[in-house]
């Protein structure tokens, strides 16, 4: 009777996860901001505590859970509408360093100390501060960093060579199934899908682990 009563509540409550991500949103995976971060840990919380409690029925996991995110959506919407309110609950990004100068007082703000900021800028492929025009504290943590000019990475601009347009690979077949939509998307149709394998040994669709096709390069295929 219990195990009958556990798998009742844990198919709702992994349908009501599914639903509420889907509902509130994917920062809430992202947790781009401390608020969402912390949602995200009560979330889990709430469904976990709620499953394993005998005294806590069915009802209660899926009141808990609406309600929590009806309260997650209520913040969200009323972030999206007033400036003010998104900048309470999300936060701002704080300049730790300004035209090569370290901010103590934002690090202090931020109770962080300069072998913290060091530690997070080489784990932005940044091993100098000497090579920092400007750093922000974003909310979520990370760091955004914009290098002094001669330190920034060269581009095709620097050297003037010609800029070639840029496509995006899309996959066509995957695990043997051909993704139809795709393939329409491209513009292609069967006969042409079956001429390109031809031409590189393959009959049977069920052959091949992926395939994908870049505007450039043609057909790129992979069998089991």
């Amino acid at each position: 009777m219990k195990v009958m009563y556990l798998t009742i509540e844990l198919i709702i409550g992994f349908f009501l996860l599914f639903i509420i991500v889907k509902f509130v949103g994917k920062k809430i995976i992202n947790q781009i901001t401390p608020f969402t971060f912390i949602a995200s840990i009560v979330l889990g919380e709430l469904l976990g505590n709620a499953l394993y409690d005998p005294k806590i029925g069915v009802f209660y996991v899926i009141y808990s859970m609406a309600l929590w995110s009806i309260l997650l959506f209520i913040v969200e919407y009323l972030g999206q509408k007033f400036l003010s309110f998104r900048g309470f609950f999300e936060g701002k990004p704080s300049a730790l360093i300004k035209n090569g100068i370290v901010d103590r007082e934002e690090l202090k703000k931020n109770r962080m100390n300069i072998n913290q900021l060091q530690s997070l800028l080489r784990q932005s492929e940044t091993f100098s501060i000497r090579e920092v025009a400007f750093c922000f504290l974003e909310a979520n943590g990370s760091l955004s960093i914009l290098k002094k000019t001669k330190h920034q990475k060269t581009t095709q601009e620097d050297f003037n060579i010609p800029i070639k347009s840029v496509y995006v690979p899309v996959t066509i077949i995957r695990d043997g199934v051909v993704l139809w939509d795709e393939l329409n998307g491209l513009e292609f149709d069967e006969a042409w899908l079956k001429t390109q394998l031809t031409s590189q040994g393959i009959s049977d669709y069920k052959d091949i682990f992926v395939a994908e096709w870049l505007e450039d390069d043609g057909l790129f295929v992979q069998t089991f």
